[in-house]
């Protein structure tokens, strides 16, 4: 069980430490929210919270729906 254990925790032990070497050189974490990627926003493309909010917004053109005209 040993001959597996030891190379096992060797090899997780190494993936860590690679994976955390570019957050130890750059000093943060990388931003994976959509609203942090350049091209995304280029493409107008935002988070879903952000496109609700707009969707949800005050539209001056908007026709208004005349509860009169609707009858049971």
């Amino acid at each position: 069980m040993t001959k597996i254990l030891i190379p096992t925790i060797i090899i997780v032990a190494a993936a860590i430490v690679l994976l955390s070497v570019g957050i130890i050189i750059k000093g943060r974490f990388v931003n994976s929210h959509v609203s942090g990627n350049r091209a995304l926003r280029r493409k107008g493309i935002h988070c879903a919270q952000q496109q609700d909010r707009e969707a949800r917004a005050y539209n001056p053109h908007a026709v208004l729906e005349r509860e009169s005209s609707i009858k049971n």
